[in-house]
């Protein structure tokens, strides 16, 4: 089952996303807090959105996507971007990460955006070959570019 996330779903997915940063060897990179997660999703103007995939039999929370719009001005619409995709790895082969997908294209598709897109690592193949399969392309010509800590404080403050 998929369904919007609850104020009361902030602890399991920041537990989630701390599962995510390790499995990508950057836990030490993960430092929201539930305080800004719940600020985000739920303050007075939520920045990111969030669904969480239930298993049928349980009840439990095993994965969660969360996402925000973006703006193509070529397409002249907004998106959606897929900031991150987590299945626990006892759910996983259970179709929870492609109904997580598969809800977020009907979001795009029902409001009329015209891209879904998102980063993978290059080196998670058993991610890729899943993606691939459900029609994602990658987008080889182009780099995703970041500024952070001193970089963006140095150029923040010219």
């Amino acid at each position: 089952m998929i369904r919007q996330a609850t104020v009361d779903d902030v602890p399991v997915i920041i537990e989630m996303i701390r599962e995510l940063a390790d499995y990508e060897k950057a836990l030490h990179e993960a430092k929201a807090t539930e305080e800004q997660l719940r600020e985000a999703l739920f303050g007075e103007q939520p920045a990111v959105f969030a669904h969480i995939a239930e298993d049928d039999a349980t009840g439990e929370r095993v994965g969660f996507a969360l996402w925000f719009r973006n703006f193509s001005t070529w397409r002249g619409t907004h998106g959606i971007y897929l900031e991150d995709l987590y299945v626990r790895p006892s759910a996983r082969g259970g179709g929870h990460g492609k109904a997580l997908l598969t809800e977020l294209a009907r979001t795009a598709v029902e409001r009329g955006y015209e891209r879904f897109e998102w980063s993978v690592l290059d080196w998670n193949e058993p991610s890729i070959g899943f993606y691939r399969a459900l029609g994602a392309e990658p987008m080889d010509e182009w780099t995703v570019h970041r500024l952070t800590g001193d970089a963006l404080r140095v150029l923040g403050t010219r």
